[in-house]
C-alpha cells in the first residue's frame, strides 16, 4: 500500500473497507483503527442483485456463514463480545488513560517540588557551613559577633555594616597584619613561616579583643581615649613582634578605629536625645505652672471681684457714695487685671524675656537669654538660681512682651554664633556681655524700661571676700 494511503488509513475509523491486497478484487478487509487484520470476505455490495443466479446465491450464503462462524470463533477465543459497542470502549479507555495522564502529572509536580525544597534545603546547609567556618576562621583571630551600639542606629547601621564587612575582609584576605616573608626556625623556611602565622594569628586576637573592648567601653565624650588606648595595643604589638617585624597593618587599623567612632556618634546622639527630652519635660512643667498660677489668679481676681460687687451693694444702699467711688475704681482695677491674665493664658506666645548672669558660677562675660510665661517672672530666675549652681542670678532685664517668643528667637539668632553650647539649643548661654543685649535690643525697638549693666553679684563678691580674709589669716599664722 502506497505510504500516502497509509497516512490516511491511520486516521481512519475501524470497519471494513476495499482488501489493499491487488490480487483479490472485490474483497474486502477489516480494518481495526490502526491496522489491518486477517478477516476478509467477499464486497457484496458490489455485485448486482438483479444478476446473482441461486447457485452464486448460495455459495455466497455459505461464504458469509463460514465469515460468520470464523468471526465468532475469534470473537469467542479471545473475549472481544465486550467490544461490541467499539466506539464507547474506545472513549471509556481514552478517558481512563488521560485519568491517568493527570495523576502522573500531578505525582510528577509533586516530586519536583520536593526535589527542589530538598535542593533549596540542601544549599541553605551547605551556606551554614560555610558560615560557620568563616565564623570559625574569624573567631580564631579574636573576631567575635558582639552587640554593637550603632546597630541600633537607623543612620548608622549601614554604615557599620560597611566597616564590618571590610575588616573581616581585611582578615579573610590576610591584610589585617604584615610580617618579614623568609623568616627561618631551626633553619627550616617552612618552620619559620608557620611559627609567624601562629604568632600573628596570636597578636591579631588579643589586638581584636582590646578593639572589642574598648568599644564596649565607649562612652559619649572619651573617644580620644578609647581610640588612644587600641593605637597603643598596636603599638605593643610591633613591640612584641619585632623579631618577625610583625605589625598591625595601618589599614586595619583604621577600620578599627573606625568602629570605635561609630559606637562613640551613636551614644552622643542617645545622650543628646536624652538631653533634649529632659529639657522638653523642663518646658512642660514650666508651661504647666504658668497656666496653673494663671488660673488661680484669674480665680483670686473673680472671688475679689464678687467681694467688692457685694460691698458695693451694701453701700449703695447706705447711700455711701464716697465708699461706692472707691470700689467702683477698685473694681475697675480688678476687670484689668482679669482682662490681663485672660489675654495672657490666650495669647502663648505673651510672657516675659529675661536676660541675666551668674558670674560666680560661670564667670564674666556670660548670660542666659530666655522667656517664661509665668505671673511672677521672679519665680523661674529664682529656679534657675537653685542648688544646681553656688550663687544666684544677677538680672539685668526682665521685661513684657505681647510676642515674647519672636523676641527670644530674635536675640538666640542675633547671637548664634557666640553660644557656648554649639550641640544642645536648649542650654540658652552666651558668651557675651550685657550692654551686647541691650545694644541689640535698641536696634530692633524693643521697648525696655529697666536695664541694669553691671551684676550685683553680692553672695559671689562677700565669698570673695571672706575667702580673702581667711587666706590672709592662714598667712599671717
Amino acid at each position: 500500500m502506497p505510504l500516502w494511503q497509509d497516512r490516511v488509513m491511520t486516521e481512519t475509523p475501524a470497519g471494513w473497507y476495499p482488501n489493499p491486497d491487488a490480487n483479490k478484487p472485490g474483497m474486502v478487509r477489516w480494518w481495526d483503527g490502526s491496522e489491518w487484520t486477517e478477516h476478509e470476505h467477499t464486497d457484496f455490495s458490489s455485485i448486482d442483485p438483479t444478476r446473482i443466479s441461486k447457485r452464486d446465491a448460495r455459495a455466497m450464503i455459505g461464504q458469509m456463514q463460514q465469515s460468520i462462524h470464523t468471526l465468532e470463533s475469534i470473537i469467542n477465543r479471545h473475549g472481544l463480545r465486550k467490544f461490541e459497542d467499539f466506539t464507547q470502549w474506545r472513549q471509556e479507555r481514552l478517558e481512563g488513560l488521560t485519568k491517568r495522564h493527570a495523576e502522573i502529572d500531578q505525582e510528577v509536580a509533586r516530586l519536583k517540588q520536593e526535589r527542589d525544597s530538598v535542593q533549596t534545603e540542601v544549599e541553605a546547609l551547605r551556606e551554614e557551613v560555610v558560615s560557620l567556618t568563616t565564623s570559625r576562621g574569624f573567631q580564631e583571630v579574636g573576631l567575635f559577633d558582639y552587640e554593637h551600639p550603632a546597630e541600633s542606629s537607623t543612620q548608622l547601621a549601614t554604615e557599620l555594616e560597611a566597616v564590618r564587612m571590610k575588616i573581616k575582609s581585611a582578615i579573610r584576605n590576610k591584610y589585617a597584619t604584615t610580617s618579614v616573608e623568609g623568616f627561618t626556625f631551626n633553619n627550616s623556611v617552612a618552620q619559620g613561616t608557620r611559627f609567624s602565622n601562629a604568632l600573628a594569628k596570636l597578636m591579631l586576637r588579643a589586638y581584636n579583643a582590646e578593639a572589642e573592648n574598648a568599644i564596649k567601653t565607649t562612652k559619649a565624650g572619651n573617644l580620644a581615649t578609647a581610640q588612644a588606648r587600641l593605637s597603643r595595643a598596636a603599638e605593643q604589638i610591633a613591640k612584641n613582634g619585632a623579631m618577625i617585624q610583625l605589625q598591625i597593618t595601618d589599614h586595619f587599623h583604621h577600620l578599627r578605629l573606625q568602629e570605635i567612632e561609630l559606637a562613640h556618634r551613636h551614644l552622643k546622639a542617645v545622650q543628646r536625645e536624652k538631653e533634649l527630652e529632659r529639657e522638653h519635660r523642663a518646658e512642660l512643667r514650666e508651661q504647666r505652672k504658668a497656666e496653673l498660677e494663671l488660673k488661680k489668679e484669674q480665680e483670686r481676681l473673680e472671688k475679689e471681684k464678687a467681694h467688692y460687687q457685694a460691698t458695693l451693694a451694701t453701700l449703695r444702699a447706705k447711700g455711701d457714695e464716697e465708699g461706692v467711688e472707691r470700689l467702683l475704681a477698685k473694681i475697675e482695677d480688678v476687670d484689668r487685671a482679669i482682662h490681663d491674665v485672660d489675654y495672657r493664658a490666650a495669647n502663648i506666645r505673651a510672657g516675659y524675656v529675661y536676660v541675666i548672669s551668674n558670674i560666680g558660677s560661670f564667670g564674666p562675660d556670660v548670660v542666659k537669654i530666655g522667656m517664661t510665661r509665668r505671673l511672677d517672672p521672679m519665680d523661674r530666675v529664682r529656679e534657675l538660681g537653685d542648688a544646681s549652681v553656688p550663687f544666684r542670678f544677677d538680672v539685668h532685664a526682665l521685661f513684657f512682651a505681647d510676642d515674647a517668643v519672636s523676641v527670644e528667637n530674635m536675640l538666640h539668632k542675633e547671637f548664634s554664633h557666640h553660644r557656648i553650647n554649639q550641640v544642645n539649643y536648649r542650654r540658652e548661654y552666651f558668651q557675651i556681655t550685657p550692654e551686647e543685649v541691650l545694644e541689640v535690643l535698641k536696634q530692633h525697638q524693643v521697648e525696655v524700661l529697666e536695664f541694669t549693666v553691671d551684676p550685683d553679684a553680692e553672695e559671689f563678691r562677700e565669698s570673695q571676700s571672706i575667702r580673702a580674709a581667711l587666706t590672709a589669716e592662714a598667712i599671717a599664722v
